[in-house]
């Protein structure tokens, strides 16, 4: 199956991001993909960098987004995977995955269910968690395990989806650097964020794909500078090992997903078969204090 990871920076607008979007999609259409993904917020700015109500607003035209994104899996016959700001009613709020099958109806949704707070990624501000639990998104090409960003840290959550049924592991992303930290420093934070989710693909032994966001956004509260988005999006097998990677500027990301690799790999590798689960209880405790 060949897929797509559109990676772009913010246009300083959303009526020139929505179309540069377009753009690249029907770019990925017309060289066969069946799958696109989206990093997370594509319409506009990361606007989590600083607490502002005014910033609701993006959540106002929900249900036009719905539709407008509807009429583009459609017109050019593809799954997609969008990530949008859901209004659910006044002071309600959700970071959502909304996937699209290629007759433009929608298949699936995802709310983010781990909401970060920290500076710069003021999320708990703007989003509530999500209610609708880790559930795979059925599709005419497969059930997606659809999770978003934050989401990529929390081995529970890939281990879910996997768990009922999910063929592919899906993150829309956005996460970058500060100007403070160190070379090292950043090369730690990169280098861990690609582990993580490689370290899905491997446990749950199926394809992963990951699409981050590119560019600096200055944050207008003057807290600090902004975030360079560090891009370099990427899929992985089952093994995790990667199949392609992106740079860290505008890109369309292209690769080749073999289904059958699963199935390989998990009779080579059977770790679905050896869970202890009636070991696991401790699980459900925050702390084994």
């Amino acid at each position: 199956m060949k897929v797509a990871l559109v990676q772009k920076k913010y246009y300083g607008n959303t009526k020139k991001t929505i179309k540069k979007t377009v753009k690249s999609i029907k770019k990925a259409s017309i060289k066969g993909c069946q799958l696109v993904v989206l990093q997370e917020l594509h319409q506009s700015e990361y606007f989590c960098q600083y607490e502002d109500t005014s910033l609701f607003k993006y959540a106002n035209s929900w249900e036009k987004d719905v539709k407008f994104w509807s009429k583009v899996a459609k017109e050019y016959n593809i799954v997609l995977v969008t990530s949008l700001f859901e209004k659910r009613t006044e002071g309600l709020y959700h970071n959502t995955a909304v996937v699209f099958e290629k007759d433009g109806s929608i298949a699936g949704r995802y709310r983010k269910m781990h909401i970060p707070d920290d500076p710069g990624f003021y999320e708990k501000f703007y989003f509530t968690p999500g209610d609708l639990g880790f559930e795979p998104i059925e599709t005419s090409i497969g059930k997606l395990g659809v999770l978003i960003c934050w989401d990529q840290w929390y081995p529970e959550a890939a281990r879910i989806m996997t768990l009922k049924g999910a063929e592919l592991l899906i993150y829309p992303t956005a996460i970058g650097w500060f100007d403070e930290d160190s070379q090292e420093e950043k090369t730690r934070q990169l280098e861990s964020w690609i582990t993580i989710q490689r370290s899905h693909a491997i446990a749950n032994g199926v394809p992963l794909l990951s699409c981050n966001r590119v560019g600096f956004e200055k944050d207008n509260s003057g807290a600090i500078d902004g975030i360079h988005f560090w891009g370099n999006s990427f899929v992985c097998d089952p093994q995790g090992s990667i199949i392609a990677q992106a740079g860290i500027r505008n890109e369309i990301l292209y690769a080749d997903i073999d289904m059958q690799r699963t199935k390989e790999v998990r009779d080579i590798w059977p770790f679905l078969r050896d869970r202890r689960v009636e070991a696991y209880g401790n699980l459900l405790k925050r702390y084994c204090d």
